[in-house]
């Protein structure tokens, strides 16, 4: 079928729970400091979720808000792709609880692995639709609750991690803006330095003989970040290159909110001012796929993001996966 239609986002919403978990908070918890936290990390605060509450929630409010400012009705969505590694149950998808809470019938319902970079994953999978199905509207939501699986005890994790949703509408563009080119990659080398491996079925749940540390998330940090930084700037330089584009053509760039150093590399490399990297990570810590909607909301809702803007939005996560994804707003 030939390719017929460019994809557009046609609005955004996010959600974030109440609950705020400072730095000093954290003080309290392991051998830790607001100095030590925010210097190595831009981390202040993250929002985390209560106990008895649950990512649906937020990844459901993020929906309805992005519904009400593309003046849509859930019947309107033709799918629902839900971008997490941390879902309420591993059955039911949490895409599937979405659909149910938003009463969005005639919708199918997906949920897609692929760590931090689960968003622009979904995204680019979203756009094929989009582009040969222009009619459709499809809701793709970033959703993490990561600090369900965070060890509270491990100083070198815990300050890390943020809860939250970020959920977008895409569809077919009325004009020359929409998803101009994307990459996915991934690397599975080094798959070893970050991992989540219990309750898999390698790793079941409730397995006497298993040490409880594997059933949270586990990282070699150093090894990672160096890892992470190359991986940004060569997509960044990728895309850029084989569109005939420099840096300096670049409204926005929308990093993975992971560590403040990683994304002050990235901006270094690409010569690019403070003003054209959006940062928030110091308000929500690393919320893995949930991280790129939510700034990418607030960078509309701050007018960071104008019509006709060159957006560029990067991304690494655990595996390793990474994925950039260039557009026009």
């Amino acid at each position: 079928m030939e390719l017929r239609a460019l994809s557009s986002i046609l609005a955004c919403g996010m959600a974030v729970p109440e609950r705020i978990l400072t730095n000093a908070d954290l003080e309290k918890l392991v051998e830790t400091s607001d100095k030590w936290i925010t210097e190595r990390t831009g981390i202040k605060e993250r929002h985390i979720l209560r106990q008895g509450e649950v990512i649906s929630t937020y990844a459901v409010q993020a929906s309805r808000e992005a519904l009400k400012q593309a003046s849509l009705k859930p019947e309107d969505l033709n799918l629902i792709l839900c971008a997490t590694l941390t879902p309420d149950f591993l059955m039911p998808s949490l895409s599937i609880l979405v659909q149910k809470e938003l009463g969005a019938v005639k919708a199918g319902a997906f949920d897609l692995s692929a760590t931090c970079s689960g968003f622009l994953y979904a995204l680019t999978v979203a756009d094929q639709f989009i582009r040969n199905n222009p009619n459709w509207k499809i809701l793709v939501i970033g959703a993490e609750a990561l600090s369900r699986k965070t060890n509270w005890r491990d100083r070198s994790t815990c300050v890390l991690f943020g809860d939250g949703a970020g959920a977008v509408i895409l569809g077919a563009s009325e004009n020359q803006s929409g998803i101009i080119d994307f990459i996915l990659g991934a690397d599975g080398s080094n798959w070893s330095l970050l991992t989540l491996k219990g309750g898999g079925s390698a790793y079941p749940p409730f397995d006497p003989e298993l040490p409880e540390e594997e059933y949270f998330i586990k990282m070699q940090g150093r090894e990672v970040f160096k890892i992470a930084v190359r991986m940004m700037e060569k997509i960044a330089l990728e895309l850029l290159e084989r569109n005939g584009l420099s840096s300096s053509d670049l409204s926005l760039v929308i990093p993975h909110q992971a560590n403040l150093r990683i994304i002050e590399y990235l901006r270094e490399r690409l010569e690019l001012p403070q003003d054209k990297v959006f940062v928030n990570i110091h308000k929500y810590g690393n919320t893995s796929a949930a991280s790129i909607p939510i700034a990418l909301c607030e960078a509309e809702r701050e007018g960071r993001l104008k019509k006709g803007d060159l957006l560029l939005m990067v991304s690494f996560g655990g595996g390793f996966t990474f994925a950039g994804v260039l557009m026009r707003w």
